[in-house]
């Protein structure tokens, strides 16, 4: 059933198409009676607690996180925590932007290294990747971010036009993926005729099933801030020791040293993403020291071959 709209000069055309969908929904519609209760925030239950719950593979916890009553009352009575605060959403920006600086930057110290060059120079050549590599990381944090948030509202809109203008089409192919799940089809039918009656809901539905994307509340600015400054702080690691050296006129041990103090701050990295990802601590920090000793390797390797060629190069010329 197609409603058509007549053009109306005195309501905005969202408006419009608003008045068309309900139109539709309440003609089409044979669960009136039905409602789909949610909270104003979103689901009622602590995802933090679920998720640490299905890491110990703890039952009753995870039954506790799904019923916000008994939790309220735990917390009235001081026997349940606060829930975590905001800003985890940047946890990754940091995380990887901290590994990207400390791998990169120590690979520049490695392959200087092993080219003997100076102390000064190493300084130099790391300073030079972590202001280069850690803006170049941050923009493109930053423009990937806003690409996906510019993408995600153009499919949203997309998706709120055909929702406005064929609610019978696009309830059929909500009929058709929840089929495709194993879901019997007058069952499916019933789930679409329920969640079509939310508009907002509806759609968002459809983005995750039908387009697998789902809508975040992310900051590209804030993001490339913290990949910025995390792929400084974490890449400044490998060149403190050859810092302290060329202020104190130090020379011993300071490749050593370095590399040292690389590996440990690498696989605390590690420990800390396994940690946002719920994976091995072990594994993690294994994994994290294990491709940064690759990348150093190849860069020490690739400096030490440099240097043969080099000495090679001014024998012939003398």
């Amino acid at each position: 059933l197609m409603i058509r709209r007549p053009p109306r000069s005195t309501q905005s055309r969202s408006s419009a198409a608003s008045d068309v969908y309900k139109r539709q929904v309440s003609t089409q519609s044979t669960w009136g009676q039905t409602i789909l209760k949610m909270e104003n925030n979103g689901p009622r239950r602590d995802l933090a607690a679920a998720k640490k719950a299905y890491q110990n593979q703890d039952v009753d916890q995870m039954r506790l996180a799904h019923n916000p009553d008994e939790q309220a009352r735990l917390m009235h009575n001081g026997h349940l925590g606060e829930k975590h605060k905001a800003g985890g959403e940047f946890i990754k920006s940091f995380v990887y932007g901290g590994l990207d600086g400390i791998i990169t930057t120590y690979s520049v110290v490695a392959g200087s290294a092993g080219a003997d060059l100076s102390t000064a120079v190493i300084i130099i050549l790391g300073i030079a990747n972590l202001i280069g590599d850690g803006l170049s990381m941050a923009l493109g944090d930053f423009l990937g971010t806003k690409s996906e948030m510019e993408f995600t509202q153009a499919e949203k809109k997309r998706e709120a036009w055909e929702v406005d203008n064929n609610i019978e089409g696009e309830k059929l192919e909500m009929v058709e993926i929840y089929e495709k799940k194993g879901i019997a089809k007058d069952d499916a039918k019933q789930i679409v005729d329920i969640i079509s009656k939310n508009r907002a809901a509806f759609i968002d539905i459809m983005m995750i099933e039908e387009l697998g994307i789902i809508e975040g509340e992310e900051s590209a600015v804030k993001n490339a801030l913290v990949t910025f400054f995390s792929f400084a702080i974490f890449g400044f690691v490998p060149i403190i020791t050859y810092v302290v050296a060329h202020i104190f006129d130090l020379t011993s041990n300071l490749f050593l040293t370095a590399t040292l103090l690389t590996a440990f701050t690498m696989v605390l990295l590690g420990v800390i993403k396994s940690t946002v990802t719920g994976s091995s601590k072990i594994k993690g920090g294994a994994e994290t020291l294990l491709v940064g000793v690759i990348a150093a390797g190849a860069s020490y390797l690739i400096g030490w071959l440099l240097e043969g060629i080099e000495a090679v190069s001014y024998t012939h010329l003398t």
